[in-house]
């Protein structure tokens, strides 16, 4: 890892050369507060991780808590048992905002807010560490949903991977705003421009058909929540 940048602090993160944002680098931040907002957004990530000397990329679940992520598996996942040996692994999550419609194909673009986590994940082993990891993947998706449902087991918790990486080597990108093409020659062409804006709507829920006659939606759920991906992020850069 490299030494600290001139920038470094309480509230910025060490710049690695991996974490060093070479292209579109105005759209990018090593603040800890826009890290944290971009993972706070989400649920879903995808671990890349070498095995059998191939990339391979995961799609699992996660919860942040305090600088850890923890990631969600099964103790049978070919990934996740090559994960528990020491190795370097990269965590992605990203958030698509919108298309950009520019007046050229080259121009167009992705409105999205994105965080990728470098380090090497530990795989937890003991139980309390576990249901904490499990505790945070759980709120991370559905507020409130630890404490109301039944806990995992002994079998179930034996059955159950968790990984913990801390949030040491990261850097975010955010792009917003219309396509850049607006104060060029293009912007002569009767071609229309703009933005999309995509969202993820949280619907109305939908009771199991098995469900037992009497049993109520709970506050925690039937209140609801910002839709994963929705939560407004502060512009890192203008554009």
């Amino acid at each position: 890892m490299a030494e600290p940048s001139p920038s470094a602090g309480a509230d910025q993160m060490v710049v690695s050369d991996r974490t060093l944002l070479r292209r579109m680098s105005e759209e990018g931040s090593h603040g800890l507060a826009d890290l944290r907002a971009v993972l706070d957004a989400g649920f879903v990530c995808h671990l890349g991780i070498v095995v059998d000397d191939w990339p391979m990329v995961i799609p699992t679940s996660y919860g942040r808590l305090g600088d850890q992520l923890y990631l969600h598996g099964s103790v049978a996942s070919r990934s996740l048992r090559t994960a528990r040996y020491a190795g370097p692994a990269c965590v992605t999550v990203t958030h698509v905002d919108g298309l950009v419609l520019a007046r050229s194909v080259f121009e167009h673009s992705i409105n999205y807010r994105c965080a990728m986590v470098y380090g090497t994940p530990e795989v937890l082993s003991e139980p309390d560490q576990k249901l904490i990891g499990l505790e945070a993947i759980s709120n991370q998706a559905a507020p409130g949903q630890w404490e109301y449902v039944r806990s995992p087991s002994k079998k179930e918790l034996a059955a159950t991977a968790v990984l913990r990486l801390d949030l040491d080597e990261a850097s975010v990108k955010i792009r917003r705003g219309p396509p850049h093409d607006g104060d060029g020659p293009d912007a002569e062409l009767d071609v229309w421009a703009g933005e999309i804006p995509l969202r993820i709507a949280r619907m109305d829920p939908v009771a199991d058909p098995t469900l037992r006659t009497g049993v109520v939606l709970p506050d925690h759920l039937a209140h609801g929540h910002p839709a994963p991906g929705s939560v407004p992020v502060r512009d890192l850069a203008p554009h």
